[in-house]
């Protein structure tokens, strides 16, 4: 049986599955902070373990390389590669013959600085469906860099300095590597310069990047936290344009709600097809969806597949304790 209350846990046992209040034992399918408590033992991948102590450099971690099982609390755990950010994880779970498998936040498609994701057969699958509506279709690739690109072009040519507002962690890295290898010159925070010199340290090859200094960012692409919107140090950049990269930047209202000149659709989340592309690959016996729309659920019913969607306080049986 599972129970769903801050993060799921495997009655029976003392592992929680991305717990976001201070357990004994969980494991943490990534390093972004809506993932991360100051649990007392940690279970999660190695480049996971070195991105999390950026934050929280005392808590107990147990780091694990993909692809190697190893035992806890009488199951059988592996971690595989989700594809969200660089160390993000799965974890198949194996009980009594039967294989769970809790993806965390995942992306099957290209990610530059993240190591491929991969479905994992199962018998039980709890997935995260943050994009789990028909509407919400990437762009290809290649049509997002030339969007990234062409809003950067027009900026510059008329004189103006282009922010991109992204996460610290995972889309900063992911869009320096796209404009670095480009050759255009970056600027950055302290608070994104820290993860990108861990990047680097973990092997992925990053370039044309520097630290903010002084007011004179013409020529410069400008990679800020969302929150730097806000900032004293935004606001006297009086000549700019400013666009959020995200994958909720097909919603038509991102703009205003952001206050942004432009949204971008870069997203390190699956989108509804290859939500669908990860289920029909997997081939569960039933579908536990969280963190997105209860519609998805829904979706995989009309589909032929045993689905629900997780609330609060849920508790479901898979097997006899």
């Amino acid at each position: 049986m599972i129970e769903l209350d801050h993060g799921i846990r495997l009655k029976g046992t003392a592992l929680w599955l991305d717990a976001t209040r201070v357990k004994d034992w969980s494991f943490v399918s990534h390093a972004h902070q809506d993932h991360v408590a100051a649990h007392r033992n940690i279970i999660c991948s190695s480049h996971t373990s070195k991105l999390f102590r950026l934050q929280m450099p005392k808590t107990r971690i147990m780091a694990y390389p993909f692809h190697t099982p190893f035992d806890h609390d009488q199951l059988r755990l592996e971690l595989r590669p989700a594809g969200h950010i660089l160390g993000s994880s799965q974890i198949l779970i194996e009980k009594n013959q039967t294989r769970i498998v809790y993806t965390g936040d995942f992306k099957l498609k290209k990610n530059l600085t993240a190591e491929p994701a991969e479905p994992v057969p199962c018998d039980v699958l709890i997935m995260e469906c943050t994009f789990g509506r028909p509407a919400y279709v990437f762009p290809d690739r290649e049509i997002v860099i030339q969007q990234i690109v062409q809003f950067i072009e027009d900026a510059i040519e008329n004189r103006l300095v282009p922010v991109l507002y992204a996460y610290i962690l995972g889309k900063s890295q992911e869009v320096t590597k796209i404009l670095g290898d480009l050759g255009y010159r970056i600027c950055i925070p302290k608070q994104i310069f820290e993860v990108m010199k861990m990047y680097e340290a973990l092997g992925i090859p990053l370039k044309n990047f520097e630290l903010m200094e002084g007011d004179n960012f013409f020529g410069k692409v400008l990679i800020l936290p969302p929150y730097f919107s806000h900032s004293k140090m935004v606001h006297r950049i009086k000549r700019k344009r400013t666009a959020f990269l995200s994958g909720w930047a097909l919603d038509p209202t991102v703009r205003s709600r952001f206050k942004v000149d432009e949204a971008i659709p870069l997203s390190d989340h699956a989108d509804f097809e290859e939500l669908m592309a990860y289920v029909k690959a997997v081939k569960p016996s039933c579908i536990y969806t969280l963190h997105g729309f209860p519609d998805f659920a829904a979706h995989l019913r009309k589909q032929g597949f045993k689905a629900q969607h997780l609330e609060p306080k849920t508790q479901l049986t898979f097997w006899e304790d």
